[in-house]
């Protein structure tokens, strides 16, 4: 994973049952942490994790998920998550995070899931919706705030 270049942010702070007895946020934590703040990019776009195209129930599930540690999140850290899609295929997408506080990286992570069509007994691999697919393609990268 590259240097994450980042058209969204959010902050959050390490709250008491994001850590363990020492105050250090608990590994499992930091996936939380991502996929709460790809969920807030999504909404940004215009979009929700769960949603209906042209009356189709479309959904993600992960097929790859990453994390690299650099440095404990402590209770009451104020952390930003930079998200940015780091690939778009065809029906499936990949995002970057960079976990900071202040000037200090804290992880690296990444999430990829595939676009699938929901609600039946199996699941439906299909395009990613063209207006998903053209907010993506528009966005401009420019360096966190």
């Amino acid at each position: 994973m590259g240097a994450v270049k980042t058209p969204f942010i959010v902050h959050r702070r390490v709250e008491f049952a994001d850590t363990d007895l020492s105050g250090i946020a608990h590994f499992s934590r930091y996936f939380i942490f991502m996929e709460t703040a790809e969920h807030a990019f999504r909404q940004a776009l215009g979009f929700e994790v769960h949603t209906e195209v042209e009356g189709v129930a479309i959904g993600w599930p992960r097929v790859h998920a990453e994390c690299d540690y650099k440095s404990p999140l402590r209770f009451g850290d104020e952390v930003a998550i930079a998200v940015a899609v780091s690939r778009r295929g065809r029906s499936s997408l990949t995002f970057s995070f960079e976990l900071s506080v202040e000037e200090r990286l804290v992880a690296r992570g990444e999430l990829a899931s595939v676009c699938c069509r929901v609600g039946g007994e199996s699941l439906e691999l299909v395009p990613i919706p063209e207006p998903l697919a053209a907010a993506i393609d528009a966005l401009e990268p420019r360096s966190p705030a």
